[in-house]
């Protein structure tokens, strides 16, 4: 099993969620706002005539724990989707995961997802 962190444009999440959704290669997924700087170093915008600095740059996280098969089609779909060719598209982080039980049955392992 395998946990697969997303880090995307907040604009892209309806899009991903809605890809991931078809391909049926998740059973539960988790949406967190995140603020966070990149190799960017956050932008510079204007608001009546004056420049100011955003340092850091308002993200969305998905994580979702999937079966070590299913990762290639969830790298693949969020890539496809989440990319807008600008600079701070984001990235996708792949960790192992040692053990998953649900605690309201103990079911363990894969079962447990």
């Amino acid at each position: 099993m395998k946990q697969v962190k997303a880090i995307i444009k907040p604009e892209k999440l309806t899009e991903v969620r809605e890809a991931l959704s078809k391909a049926k290669c998740y059973h539960g997924i988790m949406i967190s706002d995140i603020v966070g700087q990149g190799a960017q170093m956050g932008v510079t915008q204007a608001w009546r005539g004056e420049k100011y600095r955003l340092d850091l740059i308002e993200k969305v996280m998905i994580d979702l724990v999937v079966s070590d098969a299913d990762v290639p089609t969830v790298k693949k779909i969020i890539c496809e989707t989440a990319r807008t060719g600008d600079i701070g598209d984001g990235k996708i982080f792949v960790y192992n995961v040692e053990e998953v039980v649900r605690i309201r049955t103990g079911e363990e392992g894969e079962a447990a997802l």
